[in-house]
């Protein structure tokens, strides 16, 4: 069992025990990323780059900051363990899409559109 499983399957024992299944729809699972997301984002919002690198030196704010990212983690956990999709290969497969979509000799320091390449 890799590792994205065995936290699946902590995530589901978790969520289980509470009898969240109910709430945890995909509609609800997508809402609640994009909620822990805008949660991240906000830490970052109206921050400069050195304010930012000053953050991840004070320990309270990166756990603050590490706690939001787990969240986002747990949601995207959730939704693939309720919608039996296997995390790694859907990365995999992403990947070698991308790779495609965007080839190194084009894309390589270059931050423009895929179909502007």
């Amino acid at each position: 069992m890799t590792e994205i499983e065995v936290l699946k399957t902590k995530v589901r024992e978790f969520c289980e025990a509470r009898d969240w299944d109910q709430f945890h729809g995909p509609k609800e699972l997508a809402i609640g990323l994009i909620t822990e997301a805008a949660e991240l984002l906000e830490h970052f919002r109206f921050q400069s780059d050195a304010q930012i690198a000053e953050m991840f030196k004070d320990p309270r704010k990166k756990e603050e900051i590490e706690d939001e990212i787990a969240d986002c983690f747990f949601f995207i956990l959730r939704f693939a363990g309720r919608n039996d999709i296997d995390l790694a290969k859907a990365c995999e497969r992403k990947i070698a899409k991308s790779a495609l979509k965007y080839p190194v000799e084009k894309a390589r320091g270059n931050n423009r559109k895929y179909d502007q390449l």
